[in-house]
């Protein structure tokens, strides 16, 4: 069996269900959750943490995934993946990561 312990879901005010995770990610999924931040807040007109990004692309796929009619399973494609490309020092993905967030990549000099 499983040592795995459920975390505790608390209920809001408005009829949704908080619950905490720790995720371990690679800097890139955190460079595109604060490119999703930056979009949200732009459309929102409004500052967004990225725990409301994350929340906002759950309930999209969410939302997304039953919209679909029914039909056979899709074609599995392999997302673009960090394993592909040469091994990089935790500090340059970091760096790298940052840049993206801040919309500066690709301005460095190599």
């Amino acid at each position: 069996m499983n040592d795995r312990v459920t975390p505790p879901m608390h209920a809001l005010p408005d009829g949704e269900a908080e619950i905490a995770l720790v995720l371990h990610l690679p800097w890139e999924d955190v460079a595109a959750l604060g490119q999703e931040a930056g979009r949200l807040a732009a459309r929102m007109q409004r500052p967004v943490t990225l725990d409301e990004a994350v929340s906002h692309r759950l309930r999209s796929a969410r939302s997304a995934a039953h919209a679909k009619p029914a039909q056979a399973p899709p074609a599995v494609v392999a997302p673009a993946s960090v394993s592909s490309l040469p091994a990089r020092p935790p500090a340059e993905q970091a760096r790298q990561a940052i840049d993206r967030i801040n919309g500066t990549a690709g301005h460095e000099s190599a």
